[in-house]
């Protein structure tokens, strides 16, 4: 049984084994020289080492939002559209009341002001 899987665990020992000399050549070759940008805070919007119970705009979590709308609608539309023939009619339907909600959703963040930048 073993001899089953020494592939798989020949894989798996040269894959941590490459990763790990990687790793260490990136760590002893690589340049370190952290600066003022490097460091600046960037994707979370404010800085990362103050006080963990400061109040955030609520405009950030409304971009969030709109993105896991946008992010849902993508990854379930290929998909639907590739076995829409297979579904028929339910399908269809089924589709058309998801995108609505996500349409309701949508509309709710263009009423709050999410999509203006100021």
């Amino acid at each position: 049984m073993l001899a089953e899987y020494f592939p798989v665990l020949l894989f798996l020992g040269v894959a941590v084994g490459l990763a790990l000399v990687l790793l260490t050549i990136g760590f002893i070759l690589g340049p370190r020289s952290p600066d003022e940008e490097k460091n600046s805070p960037y994707e979370c919007g404010f800085e990362a080492f103050e006080d963990a119970h400061m109040k955030f705009d609520v405009r950030y979590y409304l971009v969030a939002i709109l993105f896991i709308i946008f992010d849902l609608e993508i990854a379930f539309l290929f998909p639907w559209a590739v076995v829409l023939d297979k579904l028929g009619v339910f399908g269809l339907v089924s589709m058309f009341v998801f995108l609505l909600i996500l349409v309701i959703g949508f509309i709710y963040e263009w009423k709050k002001g999410a999509l203006e930048w100021e």
